[in-house]
């Protein structure tokens, strides 16, 4: 599902941070404990239920992140991901509990009721000001999605980008990069939810709407008849992490977790699995 982060390159602070982490920490956490123990006995006080991981998510949950509106069964690219971080941290697939958490209560102030968040949500230094992240566990780019024979489908010169009405999901990246990448002329309407915004396009109240390439083009392919996947904007730099109560050094483990798959090859796999059929697209530059 669209969601997330600002397409403005990373503030210099941040991408410090995520330069300092490498592949084990992020811009949220200290560079502390880099040799402390992530074994499974010594995570248990950082846990939100100890014996437990909890993870949470939104409602429904979109393929290709979720199959069948189901994280629990392992299948799509983000419940994958949550499984082989927990099994990196040494938990059974039968210790891995799932939480509901609205996207737009995730990145709010406060104390939350799970360990992570994996709903594709987008790093963003203003969001970091209230959790902590997680080092990428996948690079984002965003694209365009408009009802075929429609002219946008045909005249997207950035010129030509600024002159339709859009919509999208309040608090998104995906908003936030019509507002910044694109101006457009009317200011973009806001909906809700994801569910809104694609009802808003087959009823004609808007032209187009932007979300992450993978989401766009399962939506253009099989959930909006009449709609196609125009093409994807450049990458700007935008990139998931999973999310966390401010402050909590479990990050630290999850962090060197996410490393291991990245140099196993884990993510990769997972990522041709999972998203490789949404990716072999064209690029327009805004």
């Amino acid at each position: 599902m669209m969601r997330r982060v600002a397409v403005t390159a990373i503030s210099a602070v941040a991408a410090a941070g995520l330069a300092a982490c490498g592949s084990s920490t992020t811009a949220a956490t200290g560079s502390a404990a880099g040799s402390a123990s992530c074994s499974y006995k010594s995570i248990q006080s950082e846990l939100y239920q100890r014996g437990v991981l909890t993870v949470a998510t939104d409602k429904p949950a979109y393929p290709p992140w979720f199959e069948n509106n189901n994280p629990a069964d392992g299948k799509g690219y983000e419940s994958a991901v949550a499984y082989d971080v927990a099994k990196q941290l040494g938990f059974k697939t039968s210790q891995v509990r799932w939480a509901y958490e609205p996207f737009n209560d995730s990145y709010a102030p406060g104390p939350k009721k799970f360990d992570f968040d994996i709903n594709e949500i987008s790093y963003t230094a203003q969001r970091a000001t209230a959790v902590t992240f997680s080092s990428s566990y996948y690079d984002v780019t965003q694209a365009l999605v408009a009802l075929k024979n429609s002219p946008i489908a045909t005249k997207h010169t950035p010129a030509e980008l600024k002159t339709y009405v859009y919509g999208d999901q309040v608090g998104t990246t995906s908003l936030q990069f019509i507002n910044t990448e694109i101006q457009p002329t009317a200011t973009p309407r806001v909906y809700q939810t994801l569910n809104v915004v694609k009802a808003a396009l087959q009823d004609h109240q808007i032209e187009a709407f932007v979300t992450d390439t993978p989401t766009a083009q399962y939506i253009a392919a099989d959930e909006i008849p009449g709609s196609e996947m125009v093409a994807q904007f450049p990458s700007t730099g935008e990139h998931y992490g999973l999310l966390f109560s401010k402050g909590n050094p479990l990050v630290r483990c999850v962090n060197k977790a996410i490393a291991t798959l990245k140099a196993n090859g884990t993510l990769a796999a997972l990522q041709k699995q999972y998203l490789q059929i949404y990716l072999d697209v064209p690029t327009i530059k805004p």
